[in-house]
């Protein structure tokens, strides 16, 4: 094993001196015992395997949480099987930027190892040789080294380091993308380290789950590892100091996916759930530890690609995990059905009116806002769309006196526009072409911020504003579909891939519409789309989740367990 320990792309100027001094926040939360006893238990860090033969990373030690029971721990396994404590050089390496961290790291290494029985001078030498001073993301570590990556990463926003340390980081780990996180990045250099069947470890936010910034990691881990468990601490006393960080703990191996673990803990969760949880996990015990401290459940298989990892309770998330297994998405080339988004005009100021003779007839369109939606049907408030579009490209303006007349009148706002401003030649443009076969197809339109779905049906007549988001296909029955889209089963995949809004508002986005998965419409029996359509019909959401459990396969008096809409 080799390990530099130059860091050959931090300079001074790049901000070594940022990292030293004692004041500069490096995002360090330090862990509890019972917490790293769980996390090492979690990975198969224990005295029964031959540890000496294996190799341990902590990324970013401080001053010892998980240094002082790794220790503990390879003394034990040395004992059991036979070891010499002198030959376990290579077993534990571990780091932190700070001088004074690693000093004290070295010290409690030191003090356990005294306590063990350890004779002095070997046991500096050992601390000295597994504790080293340096980035963890800027060292050049050899590839698949290791056996065990265990650890707290820091938690710091790329934005809060200077630009150029910024900068070498995201060279080094190309999964910190945009408003990244550092320890994206530690979860990037970390994997890259596990030898075949290895198992990496960390406690930290799960922002990255659920974000934008997080989705080159989830396309890492889901191509090229799995996920053995995710057990989310939210409400945990799992550090030495209260902080909101949101924390779970995440479970990734070098190895095929197979059985993902889900654990979602109460407040009251302590290490006698952990210990339960581990013997659930380690020993693959059959069924469903049971609680009031924690739910718990075994996925088949874990969330693919990019996209975000939903949230939810375990029940949830198994729920989802069979629908997607089961189901195709909504959107679908095979059914002509999709999703999209009505027209962004850059400024509306101009490009709505309630004047039904502002310009030429055929250039306005009668537009539906999202309060057009409120009482379950269109209910038209007047607005019209000034459309410079036609369904060759933006219309010739000298063919339309009117409509040139009324746009030169408001030319220099509209130029003032960014979509102006690129194109100049197209300065009278919407943000947004339009479609001019949209108006007249049925259509489903959903606003984009309520509690619950509210699928509208257009029979066509109207063009979509910018909040509202619609759905069209060639084979669906809309009102069926619409009832689908009422139901709890559809808010359950939009609220677990959604970003909740205050007030408990979902986001009904085309990205999360696009996540709802439908059987198809030839595989619902006549009496659950009459059921289906009834209930669309009357905006019962209770009768359209009782027809739409009949239509998945879902037992109605199971579903939903604690779902934020029904609680």
């Amino acid at each position: 094993m080799t390990v530099n320990r130059q860091l050959s792309i931090l300079e001074p100027s790049i901000g070594s001196d940022w990292t030293t001094e004692p004041e500069a926040d490096l995002g360090e939360v330090f862990t509890k015992r019972w917490v790293v006893e769980f996390i090492l238990d979690l990975v198969g860090y224990m005295p029964a395997k031959d540890l000496a033969a294996h190799t341990i990373i902590e990324p970013s030690c401080g001053t010892g949480a998980f240094l002082v029971p790794i220790v503990e721990r390879l003394v034990a396994s040395c004992r059991l099987h036979g070891r010499d404590i002198a030959e376990t050089g290579g077993a534990v390496r571990a780091f932190d930027l700070r001088q004074a961290n690693a000093v004290l790291a070295r010290k409690a290494v030191l003090a356990e190892l005294g306590e063990s029985g350890i004779e002095r001078d070997l046991a500096e030498t050992l601390a000295a040789g597994w504790v080293d001073v340096g980035d963890f993301l800027l060292i050049d570590h050899e590839h698949a080294m290791a056996d065990f990556v265990v650890g707290n990463p820091p938690y710091i926003r790329l934005e809060g380091v200077p630009t150029a340390l910024s900068d070498a980081y995201r060279r080094a780990c190309p999964t910190m993308r945009g408003r990244s996180d550092i320890y994206v990045g530690f979860f990037e250099a970390g994997l890259d380290m596990l030898r075949p069947g290895g198992a990496l470890s960390f406690i930290c936010a799960d922002r990255w789950m659920h974000n934008q910034y997080g989705a080159t990691l989830r396309e890492l881990i889901t191509s090229r590892y799995s996920v053995d468990a995710v057990i989310t601490m939210h409400d945990v006393a799992a550090f030495e100091d209260e902080v909101s960080a949101y924390p779970a703990i995440t479970v990734v191996r070098n190895e095929k996916q197979g059985i993902a673990h889900v654990v979602d803990a109460s407040k009251a969760f302590d290490e006698k759930d952990a210990s339960t949880i581990t013997r659930w996990m380690i020993d693959r015990r059959p069924g469903t530890p049971k609680s009031a401290t924690f739910e718990a459940c075994r996925l088949g298989t874990w969330f693919k690609g990019r996209e975000l990892w939903p949230s939810g309770s375990p029940s949830q998330l198994a729920l989802l995990a069979d629908l997607e297994r089961r189901f195709p998405p909504l959107e679908d080339p095979s059914t002509g059905t999709r999703v999209g988004i009505g027209v962004a005009t850059g400024c509306d100021e101009v490009y709505i009116t309630t004047d039904a003779c502002l310009v030429e007839k055929d250039r306005l369109l009668p537009l539906l806002l999202a309060g057009d939606l409120a009482g379950g049907q269109p209910a038209w408030s007047g607005r019209y769309l000034v459309n410079p579009w036609n369904g060759d490209g933006l219309v010739d303006l000298t063919t339309y006196p009117e409509l040139r007349r009324y746009l030169e009148a408001h030319e220099s706002r509209l130029r003032a526009r960014h979509t102006a401003r690129k194109r100049p030649d197209r300065w009278y443009r919407t943000i947004d072409a339009v479609d001019p076969t949209l108006r007249s197809r049925p259509k489903l339109l959903l606003p984009d911020l309520k509690a619950a779905a509210h699928p509208v049906l257009d029979e066509g007549g109207y063009y979509p504003h910018h909040n509202l988001y619609y759905v069209i296909s060639d084979t669906w029955d809309l009102e069926v579909l619409g009832g689908i889209v009422l139901s709890d089963i559809a808010n359950l995949f939009v609220g677990a891939y959604c970003v909740k809004m205050r007030g408990g508002c979902y986001r009904f986005q085309a990205q999360y519409l696009r996540r709802i998965c439908v059987p198809g419409m030839s595989e619902i029996g006549e009496t659950t789309r009459g059921e289906l359509r009834a209930a669309f019909r009357s905006r019962d959401r209770g009768a359209a989740t009782k027809a739409a459990c009949g239509a998945y396969g879902i037992d109605p008096t199971v579903f939903p367990v604690g779902h934020p809409s029904l609680s």
